[in-house]
Parts: C-alpha cells; structure tokens; sequence
C-alpha cells in the first residue's frame, strides 16, 4: 500500500519554476545530501544517483528515506474534492510518496520543511493533504491554516512552522 500526500497550489508559477524551488528548498534543508536515485533517467543520459536538479523533480527523484518526490501539472476535474471542498483549482502539485520501510514519522517531518519552504516561495492557495482524506495545511488568500490534531503537527513540526501567523483548525473534505 502506497502512502501519498499531495501538496496543491493555485498558483501562475509554471510547473518547472516550483521544481526548481523546490530543489533549492530540499538542497537548504540538507534533503538532498546522499539523495539515492531517480525514478526515471535524466535526459542527458546520466543514471540514478546522479544530482538532483528541478528537472529531474519533474520526472520524480528519491530524497533523504527514499521519500520520493515529483512535481507535476495536475488534470484537475471541476468536480475534484480540492476544488468542490476547498474551492481551489489546482495548476502545479507535488505528489509526496513515504517509503513504508523507512522513518514514516521523519519522511512526514520533511514533507513539512518542503511544503513550508515552498509556500515562503510560491504564491496562491495551496494545500497539503494526505490521499485526499485528510488536510494538513491550507493556504488560502495568504492565511495559513493548520490541522487541530497535536498528533499530525507536533511540537518539532510547528517549530518549522516558526514565527509565521497561522491558526489551527483546517477545512476538511467532505465525507
């Protein structure tokens, strides 16, 4: 069973500008240190292990845990549960899959420093949520919500969080 978290921007940033954030983020957080592969070879031949560029975000790359990452242009229906709950139209998002034989724990911590680095750099309304069930954080008309549950934003989370204004208590989709 694959464990997935998706962050969603509403956002005029191409595709490839977030992926290069968010490799600029993933290099600043140390992320990138010992990065172990890419899910698919780079265009310039170079196989796994090679760096890690925005480029290659697109395409997908394994990061610190083997938490693997990719950058892409979603097919957003207008009845989409982002859309429909949350109204927001997704342009860019960055699908996040845990390895389930690593840190579950460490891989949701650096899921936060990645998605809180980008939401510093990327404008527009954003969402982080888990397989579309449960919403971690909500970025809308630049008010940052997040989840109540102490369990998904625990105190090191919300030191990541720092100084930022925020509130806890997120939307939730719909059942």
């Amino acid at each position: 069973m694959v464990i997935g978290f998706s962050l969603e921007f509403a956002t005029g940033t191409p595709a490839a500008r977030v992926a290069e954030e968010l490799c600029r983020v993933a290099e600043t957080a140390g992320l990138l240190d010992g990065a172990v592969a890419t899910a698919a070879p780079a265009l310039d031949g170079r196989g796994p292990g090679a760096s890690i560029t925005g480029g290659r975000l697109l395409d997908g790359a394994l990061v610190r845990w083997g938490l693997w990452v990719r950058v892409l242009e979603p097919t957003s229906a207008p009845w989409h549960v982002v859309v429909t709950d949350l109204g927001i139209t997704p342009a860019v998002r960055v699908a996040f899959r845990l390895n389930k034989f690593a840190d579950l724990g460490a891989q949701q911590d650096d899921i936060v420093v990645l998605t809180l680095g980008l939401l510093d750099l990327v404008p527009g309304d954003a969402v982080l949520h888990r397989e579309l069930k449960t919403v971690w954080l909500l970025r809308r008309d630049g008010e940052l919500s997040l989840h109540e549950r102490d369990d998904l934003w625990t105190p090191e989370r919300l030191a990541v969080v720092g100084s930022r204004p925020h509130r806890r208590g997120t939307p939730s989709f719909a059942d």
